[in-house]
């Protein structure tokens, strides 16, 4: 392929009759909205085409390689088609923001636009200070979804401000025609501009780690407030300044949504070279966000994309069916840690793929890093709900499981231990899960099942959760096998020996009353696992139980107040 440019096109499904464009800028966020398709229906899968498309590459590059899949189409919406003498949604709304921008603004020169607005320089009167302002036309906000996404958009900046990775939101406005959101000025240009600039478009592994760190962090943050950004790609990234050590921001949170415990996003978004496998399969969630970190690191590291093909159909099918290439160059100069990495992140089971708090537990990554800035992981928390769930067996067995495994696959467990232990005494009080379990947004704790998780967890009743405890009530299973499947074997056949004192390769009732101390009937135990119903639990049936104990963490969607579109 040699050196292209890497944008993509844009994927979203819709039945709205408010279609999206896509606006590039260098210096701001890009000025679309983009509509979504129900979450319940299937979709037509709608490619849109980048304007301004050949900004990102030199000419040369842009002639001969800047090439959109064939069958991208810029989809234009055609307002006559509209009744005439219907008012627009959007100038029917309002939408409680501030009316005064006129007053508190100047708007100057034009950054860049879409189909429902324009972006421009704006500066503050009362300071002189400069701004990015994205005006956004009330009149073509003709739907109730439109209006929507609008809110939405405000909404999300607002629950991740003070972010330092995240494009700052400074106040949102409205008058009588537009809508108007303020936000931070960043003039250090897009990540893809970056990455192009470098010999052979390729980043150092020193460089490319603190991009990947930083993008990393926003991700996590998303996900612990209940979002998942769904279009995380190069343009999508802007530096603040143009200085060597200019953060990274995360702008466009047009394709964002908020997310459910329980259920997944089924709508297509998002960009063809990025987009993950489970997305495609109409069943994603936050991590679809670390496929896509996980394809941009990948670019970073070797100036390529790992799925490439002329037409999206075909890139689809790279996507669904093939891995990365890490044998052709540069790669077999590149680390073991950073190939390890990239690995962990393009799993195309959800379930088994480094969420994006534990990849920043990651040593290529965490380098020279703090663990104090790796946030809580929503999916350990996730774990440590559904892990009073299980039945006894299923908790002693991953406690077995937990004993077995070694400071390096503990690594990201520490972090997160540490996180949950304010107070660094080695231990996690009630107190101390209680404030981790209320952080993830998304649920809404009650102070009792905190209590009744806790003493799940606490396996030698003392009231506190110490780390081997932790452990055995956050472990990945799918993960553990995934990464290494000689491994993963040892590990659950040394589990299993655990129980099978007399090492005949069966775990009777009499062993399991020996390991677990219980009294009374072990019946209610055994039944679980004993498929066969022979009395007793063999190694298959051991493995199987291991694996049903496993918490997918891809237990999200979209909320239903989305209007029409979600049922």
């Amino acid at each position: 392929m040699g050196n292209i440019c890497f944008s993509g096109s844009k994927v979203g499904g819709s039945n709205s009759n408010t279609p999206s464009t896509t606006t590039t800028t260098t210096a701001t966020v890009n000025a679309h909205h983009n509509r979504r398709s129900s979450a319940n229906q299937p979709s037509t899968t709608r490619v849109t085409s980048r304007k301004q498309e050949g900004s990102h590459c030199n000419k040369q590059k842009a002639k001969d390689n800047h090439k959109q899949p064939r069958n991208s189409q810029q989809h234009v919406k055609n307002n006559s088609r509209r009744q005439t003498g219907i008012i627009p949604c959007g100038k029917r709304t309002d939408f409680g923001y501030d009316k005064d921008f006129d007053k508190r603004f100047t708007i100057g020169k034009l950054l860049g636009h879409g189909q429902f607005g324009y972006t421009y320089v704006a500066t503050n009167k009362s300071n002189g200070d400069r701004v990015a302002v994205k005006r956004i036309e009330k009149k073509k906000m003709v739907v109730p979804i439109a209006v929507e996404d609008v809110k939405r958009e405000v909404k999300i900046l607002k629950a991740l401000a003070g972010h330092e990775n995240v494009v700052e939101f400074y106040n949102a406005f409205e008058d009588d025609n537009y809508v108007y959101i303020v936000m931070e000025l960043c003039e250090g240009g897009e990540l893809l501009d970056h990455i192009l600039a470098k010999k052979d478009s390729r980043y150092t592994e020193k460089d490319a780690a603190i991009v990947v760190h930083q993008m990393l962090k926003v991700a996590a943050q998303c996900h612990l407030h209940g979002l998942v950004h769904r279009d995380m790609k190069p343009e999508n990234f802007l530096f603040k300044s143009p200085k060597e050590d200019s953060p990274l921001k995360a702008t466009d949170f047009g394709l964002s949504d908020f997310i459910r415990p329980g259920k997944n996003f089924k709508d297509i978004v998002g960009s063809a070279y990025y987009v993950a496998p489970e997305v495609l399969k109409r069943r994603s969630g936050p991590e679809s966000d670390v496929w896509s970190i996980g394809v941009i690191t990948f670019i970073l590291l070797c100036g390529r994309r790992p799925f490439w093909d002329k037409t999206e159909d075909g890139i689809f099918k790279e996507v669904l069916r093939n891995k990365p290439d890490f044998c052709r160059k540069p790669w077999p100069t590149i680390s073991n840690s950073a190939k390890d990495f990239v690995k962990k992140l393009l799993v195309r089971d959800p379930r088994a793929r480094l969420t994006a708090a534990q990849a920043l537990s990651h040593p290529w990554v965490r380098e020279g890093g703090d663990a104090s800035e790796i946030p809580l992981d929503i999916s350990v928390l996730s774990n440590i709900r559904q892990f009073v769930k299980y039945s006894r067996l299923k908790q002693f067995a991953l406690r077995a499981l937990a004993s077995t495994l070694d400071e390096e696959e503990l690594a990201d467990a520490r972090d997160q231990f540490s996180a949950i232990d304010v107070d660094k005494n080695g231990v996690i009080s009630l107190e101390e899960m209680r404030q981790a379990l209320a952080k993830d947004l998304p649920w809404k704790m009650k102070e009792s099942r905190v209590l009744e998780i806790l003493q799940a967890i606490d396996s030698n009743t003392d009231g506190l959760v110490d780390f081997p405890e932790f452990v055995a009530a956050t472990l990945h299973v799918h993960q553990l096998e995934e990464h290494n499947s000689t491994k993963w074997q040892q590990k659950w056949q040394a589990a299993f020996e655990k129980f099978d004192v007399d090492k005949d390769g069966f775990i009777t009732p009499e062993e399991l009353r020996m390991h677990t101390g219980l009294k009374g009937s072990i019946d209610p135990l055994l039944e679980e696992a004993d498929i066969d119903r022979d009395g007793k639990i063999s190694l298959s049936e051991f493995r199987r139980l291991l694996r049903t104990a496993s918490i997918s963490s891809r237990m999200v969607t979209s909320p239903t107040v989305r209007g029409s579109r979600r049922s």
